[in-house]
């Protein structure tokens, strides 16, 4: 087993792990306080949402550079590291975290009723197609068969931002 294995196999394991603890916290703060959950259950949101978009802002990036790699360089076999373990352990279980406590957050808190919350949640499914574009982009470039320039790339990496402004303006401003 190569070194880069065993290092991905430990971080892997360290961060389903650092899960698994988080869920545990969050369900003792809930049964420890079913009363107080919401905000605790509001800035987890937020914290996880936050580790969605860092990952999803920085694995096109990624892709940007891996496109002008060669494929099976050295280099190409680094960015397929990274872009892998950044998927795996931070942006999927982010996105899962964000999911599932933010439609508790929309039942408990607005039972699922405003204009604005049914766009932010249309805008959020979005994302996620978004994100499962990334993660077979992962897969093709993992599989040395990226056919997108490093352009197509450049332009991704705007559409989490673009929607990521006009969730936050939904969620702050409500206009309707």
């Amino acid at each position: 087993m190569a070194a880069s294995d065993t290092g991905g196999k430990k971080a892997a394991g360290r961060a389903f792990a650092a899960l698994a603890i988080f869920i545990a916290l969050t369900a003792l703060l809930f049964f420890y306080n079913p009363s107080g959950f919401y905000l605790w259950a509001k800035a987890i949101h937020v914290i996880a949402v936050i580790a969605w978009m860092a990952g999803m802002l920085y694995l096109p990036r990624l892709f940007v550079y891996h496109a002008d790699a060669a494929p099976g360089s050295e280099t190409s076999e680094t960015f397929k590291i990274m872009e892998g373990r950044l998927l795996r352990l931070i942006i999927n279980p982010a996105m899962m975290v964000t999911w599932v406590l933010g439609l508790w957050l929309a039942w408990s808190g607005f039972g699922f009723s405003g204009g604005w919350l049914h766009a932010k949640i249309a805008l959020v499914v979005a994302m996620s197609g978004v994100h499962g574009y990334f993660s077979a982009a992962v897969r093709r470039f993992a599989a040395d068969q990226n056919t997108k320039p490093a352009r197509h790339w450049r332009i991704m990496n705007e559409v989490p931002t673009l929607l990521m402004i006009v969730i936050v303006i939904l969620v702050i401003v409500k206009p309707f």
